[in-house]
């Protein structure tokens, strides 16, 4: 009589194809972590673009003669941006936030009512020349070319 043992073969076939498979499992496991890290970190840094991003387009469009001033207030500096008329946007720092505000251009700051722009905890503001505007945020430094090189009010 014949006897019939098992192949060891068949023990070695299970064996290579669990290994593929927790192979596989572990590259998708890693791969995923490893995505989220990347997407975690272009988000942080598109937050932190977006802020000076922001600062650097509302300068940009409203930059004619006399409509940018920088003033001193209770919360730090203020950067007044005004439209032409009366009014004004007004951005500055409050308690590590960075705030814009539209109103008449000499009323008082009313944080309250205000739109959150951003989270910082440093907003600078200077002169550089007489056409070059610097705002350092803690997302950096960004520098500002005026086009109204003639006005003298920052």
């Amino acid at each position: 009589m014949k006897s019939r043992g098992q192949s060891p073969l068949g023990f070695y076939m299970i064996g290579i194809a669990g290994l593929f498979l927790a192979g596989f499992f572990l590259l998708v496991l890693f791969g995923a972590q490893n995505y989220r890290n990347t997407v975690t970190g272009q988000n942080d840094n598109m937050k932190n673009r977006a802020l000076l991003s922001y600062i650097a387009t509302v300068v940009k469009a409203y930059d004619s003669r006399e409509a940018l001033k920088i003033n001193d207030s209770e919360y730090g500096q203020v950067l007044v941006i005004s439209d032409g008329s009366r009014f004004a946007m007004r951005i500055y720092k409050y308690q590590d936030t960075l705030m814009e505000d539209y109103a008449v251009a000499d009323s008082p700051l009313a944080p309250e009512n205000a739109q959150q722009i951003g989270e910082t905890k440093r907003f600078e503001l200077n002169k550089l020349s007489s056409d070059v505007l610097s705002v350092s945020t803690d997302a950096g430094k960004v520098l500002l070319h005026l086009r109204c090189e003639e006005d003298d009010a920052l």
